[in-house]
């Protein structure tokens, strides 16, 4: 047998060897997913100003009905982009609670991220994407916040330890283990361990009055059918076909 100091640039190259050959492995994976050849024809629908509803919000209540009846997943799911005092734009998905004439309403903590963006630009956009039904519908408009009676009426009908969460959580603020967030609940649960947990004061909803909404439809070879209503100063909505 060599000595053990002669075997030492034998295994160096034989763990150089198996690392070449874990990247290359990796690397041939990686390789399989190439997203360039991701694609499908959109072909189940098409749209017409023909087929639209002189009013956006009874065209929105139409589609919202349609995904929902086919069971979209979280179909009252939506993305909601807002922009800062310093011009930095975010994204997240919140949920719809209710929407009429007046615009959307969705639910949150007053001190997180975007009730901060909100409270220096108002303005913000809001994307329904149902891609099953290869859908997507987006609205841009002001937010405000609704009364504390609206938010109050909507507190007390989630459930009990949504209610509970409301308070344990500083959405946004940073913490270093989830521990933290668990402890804090399990204060909040035995705080409220008797009779209906308060509505919290930092915690309510807000409305996003639209001033414009479009409706898209996917069309085969990407000639999607666009439908742009913007609100004109009398009230009315005008309706625009798009270039896809």
């Amino acid at each position: 047998m060599l000595p053990r100091k002669h075997n030492r640039p034998a295994r160096q190259r034989w763990l150089e060897w198996r690392r070449m050959l874990a990247v290359r492995q990796d690397s041939a994976h990686r390789a399989r997913v190439n997203l360039e050849e991701m694609r499908r024809n959109y072909a189940s629908r098409s749209l017409d100003q023909a087929d639209l509803q002189p009013d956006p919000c009874g065209q929105f209540d139409t589609w919202m009905r349609e995904a929902i009846e086919t069971q979209v997943l979280e179909p009252n799911a939506m993305s909601l982009a807002t922009v800062s005092a310093a011009g930095t734009p975010s994204l997240r998905t919140v949920l719809l609670k209710g929407f009429d004439a007046r615009g959307f309403v969705f639910y949150t903590n007053y001190h997180s991220n975007k009730a901060r963006d909100i409270a220096a630009n108002p303005a913000v956009a809001l994307l329904f994407a149902w891609l099953p039904l290869e859908r997507q519908v987006t609205v841009t408009g002001r937010a405000e916040k609704i009364s504390a009676t609206e938010s109050l009426k909507y507190f007390l009908s989630r459930p009990r330890e949504s209610q509970i969460g409301a308070w344990a959580s500083r959405q946004s603020e940073v913490i270093t283990t989830r521990s933290l967030l668990e402890g804090k609940f399990a204060e909040m649960k035995q705080k409220f361990l008797h009779g209906e947990v308060p509505l919290p004061d930092f915690w309510g909803g807000y409305r996003v009055t639209p001033a414009t909404f479009e409706f898209w439809q996917g069309r085969p070879s990407r000639l999607h059918d666009r439908f742009r209503y913007a609100r004109q100063p009398d009230g009315r909505w005008q309706i625009e076909r798009l270039m896809p």
